[in-house]
């Protein structure tokens, strides 16, 4: 772990490799990656991977498990894909110009995983929502809080909210969306959400990416929560 009078300056070392970025930014997916995937992913070398992942791990950013001769990385815990998704958010500038994005580029502002909860458009437009129909308020500057009205409107996806309460996570955190600039819900709230919408066929994982695809299903069910915005990229 990184300690001394100026952690956040190691911190910074340790972000300032494109190819560390890289690894890092992958591992946003939330799911468990070898050294050999993410040197791929990050276009370095196996042995510039495996010294990336050494520097991550020492610095308390990732995690390793080793399963007989293989061993997979993932981030340390959501603060740590908090505290990423809100670097990005402050690192990247808006153009007065509209972009014309790649297509995967464009999906992945619409609708992606952050860690484990959604993060894009859909999940800004979607927080928004919930805000302005008071299923949640924010807390502080850093959590929500589910009214009780949003407790029977999570009830209506077979969202527990109180059995989530009880867990050891953070319930209902704000993490500042990268694209968007403004914040999406986290933690075990979140969480649960998207696991919804996956398990219910909302959305669908994209091969090779963090982006997800909104289904058929997805855009008349959130067209039924009078989210309004344009699904095609």
């Amino acid at each position: 772990m990184l300690n001394g009078k100026y952690a956040i300056a190691m911190m910074g070392s340790l972000l300032a490799d494109p190819g560390r970025a890289a690894i890092l930014m992958a591992l946003l997916e939330d799911r468990s990656l070898s050294a050999g995937e993410l040197a791929r992913v990050a276009g370095v070398s196996a042995q510039s991977a495996s010294a990336h992942l050494a520097k991550l791990s020492s610095g308390g950013l990732v995690q390793v498990r080793s399963e007989g001769r293989c061993r997979y990385y993932r981030l340390r815990d959501a603060k740590v894909a908090f505290a990423l998704e809100a670097l990005g958010a402050i690192s990247t500038v808006r153009t007065a110009k509209p972009e014309v994005l790649p297509r995967a580029d464009a999906q992945m502002m619409l609708v992606r995983s952050c860690y484990d909860h959604m993060a894009g458009r859909i999940a800004v437009m979607l927080t928004r929502h919930m805000e302005e129909e008071r299923l949640i308020t924010a807390e502080n500057r850093r959590d929500y809080r589910v009214t009780t009205q949003g407790k029977e409107w999570f009830a209506g996806f077979g969202i527990d909210v109180n059995e989530l309460r009880s867990s050891r996570r953070a319930f209902a955190r704000r993490c500042l969306d990268w694209t968007e600039r403004q914040p999406h819900l986290a933690g075990a709230v979140g969480s649960a959400l998207m696991k919804h919408f996956l398990d219910e066929g909302w959305l669908a994982w994209m091969r090779e990416t963090r982006a997800l695809r909104v289904t058929e299903r997805g855009m008349k069910c959130f067209a039924k929560l009078g989210l309004q915005y344009e699904m095609s990229v």
